[in-house]
């Protein structure tokens, strides 16, 4: 009995190493469980990444759901600027302060109700200088009411994949059912930096707004790091009693660019110094490896039935994983996992395979692989020619 319990027990020993481990979103990347490192020990809550390729370089307690303060204009940030891109909105549309927008309380640009600001100027008020009463105005222009804004703000957490977040408004004044975490807000901050130009407002330290009246409001910005940080330029910072202080920050050097998060910090000076001090080990451990730059086409698939013959398969952007300083680089390797052959109609933007990128024949990161442009269905003629050219090897 003993002997038969033991082989047991050594066969289950000999096939746990060749049980699959599981992959998370943001594949391990350059380093391990922090590494015995300890940053951020005054917050409640805290994460770094890389913004490219969204690998978590150090995290604690990431995923707590807590009150995030103004750290919710991030989100408000984001739908605009979507807006912007989409061409629902421009920069020079004006927009008129309602009473309720102007009834805002906390951090302000001091709204009258029926003035009017141009959503550049309402965007600088957001970014600089935390105005509550300017987020509602963005949000009654975008969505109407800022129920319905909400109600867009949270379906856009939920396609986001973000799981530790609800909101209850867009500027993040105290109310109930209202929290996100600081992966959740790390993920909102990543998504809002691909447009690049929000870091104009964000990273902007003085302006004016009202400038040419007799009531000029000067703006500074609540994030002392876009000053006192070299290469900090965003994004938002936040404060309420419940919270305590917040801070998502982000800052370029040498091409790389990381976000930070702090939720829960007992003031602004241990809150800025630990955020830097995030942002000092990531730049001086770690550095952008790149694999494709954005254009360069990594192989092809042949289209059935399709006007071109063949679909180039091509980085839609540059592609890069995070390394470690020092590690050894040529044990990266990359395989593309395309389809050999796919059937017209082709859509621009449809997935057509991912990039997976290895170091060590582990994960680093995964890069989905898009439809650069779209390929119709080959009329008839298309097909006999280069049926016939197949045939007669003569050039369709």
């Amino acid at each position: 009995m003993k002997k038969r319990l033991f082989i047991g027990l050594l066969a289950l020993l000999l096939a746990v190493p060749f049980l699959p481990s599981a992959v998370s979103a943001n594949h391990g990347g350059p380093h391990t469980a922090n590494e015995g490192i300890a940053l951020a020990d005054h917050a409640l809550s805290a994460i770094l990444i890389d913004a490219d390729t969204g690998t978590v370089i150090y995290e604690k307690k990431s995923h707590e759901k807590l009150p995030p303060a103004s750290i919710t204009k991030i989100m408000t940030m984001l739908l605009t600027m979507e807006a912007v891109d989409q061409g629902k909105l421009k920069l020079t549309d004006k927009v008129t302060a309602s009473e309720y927008a102007a009834s805002m309380g906390g951090s302000q640009i001091f709204l009258e109700p029926g003035e009017e600001m141009t959503v550049d100027e309402l965007l600088k008020g957001v970014a600089m200088a935390s105005g509550n009463d300017a987020s509602v105005a963005l949000a009654e222009k975008i969505a109407g009411t800022e129920k319905a804004f909400v109600q867009m703000m949270n379906e856009k957490a939920k396609q986001l994949g973000l799981k530790d977040t609800h909101f209850s408004n867009c500027n993040g004044l105290p109310v109930e059912n209202h929290y996100s975490s600081a992966h959740d807000i790390a993920m909102m901050s990543k998504e809002l930096l691909k447009y690049e130009t929000i870091t104009k407002y964000t990273g902007s330290y003085q302006d004016y707004l009202r400038k040419n009246t007799e009531k000029p409001f000067w703006l500074v910005n609540t994030n002392k790091l876009v000053r006192f940080y070299s290469g900090a330029d965003g994004l938002k910072t936040g404060y309420t009693s419940e919270a305590r202080f917040c801070l998502a920050a982000t800052a370029k050097r040498d091409g790389m660019r990381l976000i930070a998060v702090v939720l829960g910090e007992p003031n602004t000076k241990i809150r800025n110094a630990e955020v830097s001090a995030m942002f000092d080990y990531a730049f001086s451990q770690y550095a952008l490896h790149p694999i494709y730059k954005a254009g360069e086409v990594i192989g092809k698939i042949k289209v059935q039935k399709g006007e071109t013959a063949h679909l180039d398969v091509a980085a839609s952007r540059t592609m890069s994983v995070l390394v470690k300083k020092g590690s050894a680089q040529g044990n990266i390797t990359h395989k593309l996992e395309v389809p050999e052959k796919i059937a017209a109609p082709v859509q621009e933007g449809q997935i057509i395979g991912k990039l997976v990128v290895y170091q060590d024949g582990k994960v680093l990161n995964e890069f989905e692989l898009k439809a650069a442009t779209a390929i119709k269905k080959a009329g008839w003629w298309t097909l006999f020619k280069r049926t016939a050219s197949q045939l007669f090897f003569v050039d369709s």
